[in-house]
């Protein structure tokens, strides 16, 4: 097994968690903001405000791109087992 190939099975293992927790950690993130910004000019000071809506929001991405989800992890594990099958040779 070369540094190449274990540098390339890394940055892809990164590549591909990143884009699993992109689409759920962008929208927690603008919800949040929104909320933020909603406490702000109403000047209401509570701090539980903001995790029902980034809980529903998160909720709802996991149900629309859950399969594209699931297709992104299955094609990195079928790469992989390529990788393994590669070494053994």
């Amino acid at each position: 097994m070369s540094e190449n190939m274990v540098i390339g099975i890394i940055k892809d293992a990164i590549q591909t968690g990143l884009m699993v927790a992109a689409p759920i950690l962008l929208v927690s993130i603008i919800v949040g903001l929104i909320i933020s910004i909603f406490q702000a000019t109403t000047q209401i000071q509570e701090q539980t405000l903001t995790f029902v809506p980034k809980i529903i929001a998160g909720a709802l991405v996991g149900l629309l791109t859950g399969s594209w989800m699931l297709h992104q992890l299955v094609n990195f594990t079928t790469r992989i087992f390529t990788y393994i099958s590669h070494i053994t040779q």
